[in-house]
């Protein structure tokens, strides 16, 4: 890329922009699951929607909305609205909230669209071992920006709140709300929220496509059985005794412990809003595949998941071809397969812990050169402990329930809570060592770089 156009990629500030609205969408994310699971419990549904005298009133806007002509037909509007009339002030302090909430959705989405629309025309690269803050704040938007839309689509009374709030501002002040008519015409473009994203997400195809490409290197391996980690005997300092002092360290540092619900996220759901790329492209397919494997289910937020299976069936249902083909081979290899294969992990990761604490309580100053194995032995556990908390409460029907269930997870934590404390004890040793190696190691080895670059 020239000088100029890296300028106005700087220019831009398409970085600081990325984590700004990354808290933004994280935000209404929230927000869309507190009104969902609040117009979703009796106890805490607004009062309004269980009101006897407003049942007419819901019927008529949930029948005619966003259209909900009470000017010309006044018969109409008599039968139905006279209820919302007469407690306009009431109805609009209720909904006020709700509506408010919905437009920051708005916002965001055009926000979001801004921000894509810019990045695709500066040409960023993306490399997730390279600029992994960049790229990884690029895949968390999106993601977040879905999860949003998806969230939003399951709110059932969505459109009576929205209608409700509209028709007592039109009685109030003799005008609908200026925001009205792109609301409505948002909840009803995303009645089908895969279709619509598809379309949006189109354009972006290329600058996606490469950012998930970037994780060929890591996802696979990440994405080992237990006998390749066995083989490998991952995670041992006992394994090479005479490098039991030497420096933990590879060219992709911050990959190592990045969640493996998270990259399973960036490349099921990416590949879906992106799906050209799955049929133009082997590399994609193969890692579509894999990510497919691993589960049934993703967290959008807090218990809010995403049945991949079932969405990308659907979603290629009228497709022909070697997409909707690997979704279903995928889903049935799952089924048979990935219970199995978690269990086995942690098994193995109940014994190389054990073997890590002992060691590490013994030789504390281990805990320096060896600090990246530690970041690595939590987050590979905490990825198996979450993967069996997501599929534990909705096991599919196979033959050997068991593997969803761990009578033994206990003991997993257990010693993950060990190396943590270990951490926080021995922490001033961690310190003192990697002081001592940027000025020693680091330091020297980016004097003699900067030299031969001149």
């Amino acid at each position: 890329k020239s000088l100029t156009a890296a300028t106005m990629d700087y220019q831009q500030k398409l970085a600081e922009k990325l984590v700004i609205l990354n808290e933004r969408g994280n935000g209404v994310l929230v927000r869309m699951n507190y009104i969902k699971k609040t117009c979703a419990d009796p106890k805490t549904r607004p009062p309004l929607l269980t009101d006897k005298g407003m049942e007419s009133a819901i019927k008529y806007i949930n029948k005619k909305f966003p259209n909900i002509d009470f000017r010309g037909n006044i018969v109409s509007m008599t039968q139905n609205l006279i209820s919302i009339q007469r407690q306009k002030s009431e109805v609009l302090a209720a909904t006020a909230s709700y509506y408010d909430s919905f437009l920051d959705v708005i916002e965001f989405r055009d926000h979001v669209y801004e921000l894509l629309n810019t990045i695709d025309a500066c040409q960023c690269f993306f490399d997730i071992a390279i600029n992994f803050d960049f790229t990884r704040s690029y895949l968390d938007l999106i993601i977040t920006y879905t999860s949003v839309i998806i969230m939003l689509s399951r709110i059932d009374d969505k459109k009576t709140l929205v209608g409700m709030f509209n028709c007592a501002h039109e009685m109030s002040n003799g005008a609908s709300d200026p925001s009205y008519p792109r609301l409505g015409q948002m909840f009803v473009e995303y009645e089908h929220p895969w279709k619509k994203l598809t379309e949006e997400f189109g354009p972006h195809t290329r600058s996606v496509t490469a950012a998930l490409l970037s994780l060929k290197m890591v996802y696979p391996r990440r994405n080992l059985p237990a006998e390749q980690w066995r083989n490998a005997q991952l995670l041992s300092l006992l394994s090479a005794p005479a490098a039991m002092l030497d420096p933990a360290c590879c060219d992709t540092m911050a990959c190592e412990y990045l969640p493996m619900d998270v990259m399973e996220r960036w490349i099921i759901i990416g590949f879906l809003l992106c799906h050209t790329s799955l049929n133009t492209n082997q590399a994609s397919q193969e890692l579509w595949k894999m990510a497919l494997r691993s589960g049934f289910y993703l967290t959008l937020t807090r218990d809010e998941v995403l049945n991949i299976h079932k969405v990308s069936e659907d979603l290629f249902d009228s497709i022909k071809g070697y997409v909707r083909c690997t979704a279903l081979q995928s889903s049935i290899f799952c089924v048979i397969i990935s219970g199995a294969m978690h269990r086995e992990r942690r098994h193995y990761l109940r014994g190389a812990l054990k073997e890590f604490c002992k060691v590490l309580e013994d030789e504390p100053g281990l805990l320096g050169p060896k600090a990246l194995f530690v970041f690595m032995a939590l987050s590979f556990s905490r990825d198996e402990v979450l993967w069996l908390v997501r599929h534990s409460e909705a096991i599919p029907k196979i033959k050997t329930p068991e593997d969803y269930s761990d009578n033994q997870m206990a003991e997993l934590l257990f010693h993950m809570d060990e190396i943590r404390n270990l951490m926080i004890k021995y922490n001033h040793i961690v310190k003192r060592y990697h002081v001592q190696y940027l000025a020693q190691f680091d330091a020297l080895v980016l004097k003699d770089t900067i030299q031969v670059d001149r």
